[in-house]
């Protein structure tokens, strides 16, 4: 077995436990199926860990074989099966999606956190786009603003009173909702 197939194995358990932490599940239940996912998720990295091991063994009694090392090369093989069938059986209980672009990544020799990283830049590029558009348009507004208060100031001072007053309500609504039948605020937890 070639260095490649072993570090694309691999990737493919750090892509598995990657994608296995990415679920957010909430309360006792949650918390015990999250911990089951986790470990179930460790015995199939071990059996993977463990089958890389067999095919490098696999792979040095290959290289130097001779018909006195055929009886070590089926008990290998035979240890081989027995461990991918282990390994689906496992795998059967992880629910684990993996990205396509994931895994064509491995496929090619890369290194999946190169996936995460070109979301990440893909994200913050959208996110500065997004950025950009919302700066336009307040400036946008706030020229419009300038332009309507010198042609129409007493609209305009009615426009700002009724927005104003409009801020007030929902400021207002938004701590009414928030306060507790007996007068304690509620208050968000921190994430």
């Amino acid at each position: 077995m070639d260095g490649g197939a072993a570090t694309n194995a691999s990737g493919v358990a750090a892509a598995a436990a990657a994608a296995a932490g990415n679920g957010v599940q909430a309360g006792a239940a949650g918390e015990r199926a999250e911990d089951a996912s986790k470990q179930n998720l460790a015995q199939v990295t071990a059996s993977i860990q463990k089958t890389l091991g067999l095919l490098h063994q696999l792979n040095l009694n290959v290289s130097s074989f001779s018909s006195a090392s055929q009886l070590p090369l089926l008990q290998r093989l035979n240890a081989l099966v027995a461990e991918f069938d282990t390994m689906q059986k496992l795998a059967e209980g992880c629910n684990i999606q993996v990205p396509m672009e994931v895994v064509n990544l491995i496929d090619d020799g890369k290194n999946p956190d190169e996936f995460t990283r070109d979301v990440l830049n893909s994200c913050i590029a959208k996110n500065q786009v997004t950025k950009g558009k919302t700066d336009a348009f307040k400036s946008l507004r706030k020229h419009l603003l300038e332009e309507l208060e010198q042609a129409f100031p007493e609209d305009v001072e009615a426009y700002r009173e009724i927005r104003a007053t409009s801020a007030a309500e929902s400021k207002r609504l938004a701590q009414s909702q928030s306060t507790l039948p007996n007068g304690d605020v509620k208050v968000k937890p921190e994430h």
